[in-house]
């Protein structure tokens, strides 16, 4: 399970990976994005608006550092088989889902007009979170107030008698 999980979050990686270049590669030029899709039609409105950057730089360019970083550390978990590479994964696509949350809600309450794009990456980073999750679940604590039955006594040290 642990394997076919990390290469489902290659996998999504690398469609999140084409969906924030291309985001990118219409930011840059200033050509308008398709996105004709019955009620989803306001890419090019949320695209163009004031929460479309942050700090000056596209969030379609934080979404190609994002998935990249997932890109390569899942493939680098696929080859080495770390747990600490399954905690950066977990980690870093909980970020990216708090990320894509709060960019949702400055769609939905905001912004009024929704992107086919960027709900299809917050599906995507909400995907590899719920997989990062199963792949190295947290393991949870005992309680101080249970109580654990003591450990058996070891087997007794039985030997033969002398044969005669």
């Amino acid at each position: 399970m642990k394997r076919m999980g990390v290469v489902l979050i290659l996998v999504l990686s690398f469609f999140g990976l084409a969906d924030s270049v291309y985001l990118t590669q219409h930011k840059l030029s200033g050509i308008p994005l398709l996105c004709n899709i019955q009620n989803l039609s306001g890419c090019n409105v949320v695209a163009s608006s004031q929460y479309s950057q942050v700090f000056g730089i596209p969030l379609s360019e934080f979404g190609i550092l994002f998935y990249s970083v997932l890109f390569v550390l899942a493939a680098l978990e696929i080859v080495i088989f770390d747990r600490l590479l399954r905690r950066a994964l977990q980690v870093i696509s909980l970020v990216g889902v708090i990320s894509s949350v709060y960019f949702t809600l400055i769609q939905v309450f905001i912004i009024d007009a929704f992107c086919i794009y960027c709900i299809a990456s917050a599906v995507i980073t909400l995907f590899i979170f719920i997989l990062a999750s199963l792949i190295e679940p947290l393991k949870r604590r005992a309680s101080p107030h249970t109580h654990h039955a003591p450990p058996p006594p070891p087997p007794p040290h039985l030997t033969m008698p002398p044969t005669s």
